[in-house]
C-alpha cells in the first residue's frame, strides 16, 4: 500500500510535470543518484546515534543499578 507522504510526492511530480517536464524528467532521474550519494552519511549517522546511546548507557549504568536497588 502506498503511504500518505509517497503519494503527496507523486502528486506534486505530477503538478511539476504538467509545469515544467524537463525539471521534473531531471528530478525524477537524478533522485536515484542524489540517494545514493547521501547513503553513507545516513550510516554515519545511524553509527554515530547508536555510539552516543551507548556511551550514555555507561554513563547512566551506576545510577540505574542504584535505582533497582
Amino acid at each position: 500500500m502506498l503511504k500518505e507522504g509517497m503519494m503527496f510526492t507523486f502528486l506534486v511530480w505530477c503538478v511539476l510535470f504538467v509545469f515544467c517536464w524537463p525539471l521534473a524528467l531531471a528530478a525524477l532521474f537524478l533522485y536515484p543518484i542524489v540517494w545514493l550519494l547521501l547513503l553513507p552519511f545516513r550510516i554515519l549517522g545511524i553509527a554515530v546515534h547508536g555510539v552516543l546511546h551507548l556511551v550514555w548507557a555507561v554513563v547512566t549504568l551506576p545510577f540505574t543499578v542504584m535505582r533497582r536497588i
